[in-house]
């Protein structure tokens, strides 16, 4: 796609469709240029973070889901989002007013772009953030609390399998003395889960975090189901089975895949192994809906899933397939069955 001859709005889709076809192209150069004019004709940068840079990282995975877009070219397109986030951060003057807040991803969440958004919003609004970035070990996170004192602690959690992480990252910031606010669609519809794994507030948004941080913060802790401490969780026999045995569990499966599906005698080594790691994500989700209690963690999953494999060539039937290898072995353990059971009767 060609530039625009004059400077669009943001408001525009033909600036929202020529942004995506720069980051598309790992143009980095034109997508900073795009940012940063908008800024210099007065839009405001947390409109530019918002309707810019986080509207089109959305497009970027709907292409990624719908294998428009190879994993290469959105890991590259969300490299040029960072970078051009990090320009308008850089002409940020704002400076801190309100208090300071530690800002995270769960131990084992990767996904640091809607983190680092956040932060910059915050930035914007006054506040003194401590990103730690992504990946951030429960450990590091409560010594950095200890040796800093913030006002808050911002958590960002993208997929449900990191739950049993937030869960133990939320408990210790509690104990810390430190309340937690929550964001990422890891804690579920609403922020359900955010609530039953004791987080202090969830957001939606980076923009409802800004707010609730500047008008509501902190809350009284208020949720219609009671909180539950991490013991109940990790003592459960279901969850901790599941989790110890999830490497034979996988393994057992695939020795027994080819009996189950006949067109896996045919599948190359990189089938193979793309099939081994969906078991695994199938292992995952269903101990992060153990964990938590809730079966759409695990039902939701299975039909992203099918319409990600179907977007890839792969029939629905290989999936079942797996999802009845994994619930073979699974004998005595009628919670994780009954789960199986719902997605396999669809």
């Amino acid at each position: 796609m060609s530039a625009p001859a004059h400077p669009l709005p943001l408001h525009d889709p033909r600036l929202a469709d020529h942004y995506l076809s720069l980051i598309g192209d790992g143009d980095e150069r034109g997508a900073i240029e795009v940012a940063t004019t908008l800024l210099d004709d007065g839009t405001a940068p947390q409109r530019v973070i918002v309707d810019l840079i986080g509207r089109s990282q959305g497009r970027v995975g709907e292409l990624w889901a719908a294998n428009e877009w190879s994993v290469a070219r959105e890991h590259a397109a969300t490299a040029v989002n960072e970078r051009v986030l990090a320009v308008v951060a850089a002409r940020t003057t704002t400076r801190p007013h309100r208090g300071r807040i530690t800002l995270a991803c769960v131990d084992g969440e990767w996904h640091g772009l809607p983190a680092r958004m956040l932060a910059e919003l915050l930035h914007l609004d006054g506040w003194r953030v401590d990103f730690l970035g992504a990946s951030v070990p429960g450990r590091h996170l409560i010594t950095h609390l200890h040796q800093t004192g913030p006002d808050a602690v911002a958590l960002s959690c993208m997929i449900p399998t990191r739950l049993p992480r937030a869960h133990a990252a939320i408990t210790a910031c509690r104990a810390a003395g430190v309340p937690v606010i929550a964001g990422g669609r890891g804690f579920g519809p609403g922020g359900r889960y955010a609530e039953r794994l004791g987080a202090d507030a969830w957001a939606a948004t980076g923009e409802e975090a800004v707010t609730r941080l500047a008008e509501d913060w902190p809350p009284p802790y208020v949720s219609d189901v009671p909180f539950i401490d991490a013991d109940s969780f990790l003592g459960d026999e279901e969850y901790t089975h599941l989790v110890r045995s999830r490497p034979q569990l996988i393994s057992t499966a695939m020795s027994r895949l080819p009996a189950a599906y006949p067109v896996a005698h045919h599948y190359d080594h990189s089938q193979l192994e793309a099939t081994a790691e969906d078991l695994g994500h199938i292992a995952d989700f269903l101990a992060a809906a153990l964990y938590v209690g809730e079966e759409q963690i695990f039902t939701d999953f299975v039909d992203w899933t099918d319409a990600v494999l179907t977007a890839r060539g792969v029939p629905t039937a290989a999936l079942r397939a797996g999802l009845r290898l994994i619930r073979d072995q699974l004998v005595d353990f009628p919670a994780a069955i009954a789960m199986l059971d719902t997605t396999l009767t669809k």
